[in-house]
């Protein structure tokens, strides 16, 4: 059974779309763990703030205004990391994160309806407002 550790190493050369071939058992492990973390809208607002913070990182100082304690915000940063989603650098007192290097990509590649794309927009039914 892959490490969730593994997830974000795993992810880049991980799963073919969805639509394309069945999961193993594996990988579909690796995918749970990536979703899981991201199902809470926290660890979502916290990687999304990661993620378009100016030059691809963060300073847990910058994104920890979420609505939540500190220790939380840590907590949830924990979470991500561990899930394979964010990847983080000590500096002096600060910790700096980052989103691991190609999971994104991995996320939406996996997501990507491979024989629609550019053929039709997202089904109204689940398009965000």
């Amino acid at each position: 059974m892959p490490t969730p550790h593994a997830a974000g190493a795993a992810a880049t050369a991980c799963c073919p779309p969805i639509v394309t071939a069945a999961l193993s058992e594996g990988d579909a492990e690796i995918m749970a763990a990536m979703f899981k973390a991201l199902s809470d809208p926290v660890r979502l607002r916290l990687l999304s703030r990661v993620a378009s913070h100016p030059n691809g990182e963060a300073c847990v100082c910058d994104i920890a205004d979420v609505g939540v304690s500190q220790p939380t915000v840590s907590h949830h940063l924990k979470k991500l990391r561990e899930a394979g989603l964010l990847t983080s650098e000590r500096r002096g007192t600060w910790v700096y994160y980052r989103p691991a290097p190609g999971v994104l990509a991995a996320l939406g590649e996996f997501l990507a309806d491979t024989e629609k794309v550019g053929k039709e927009e997202i089904a109204p039914a689940v398009r965000i407002s």
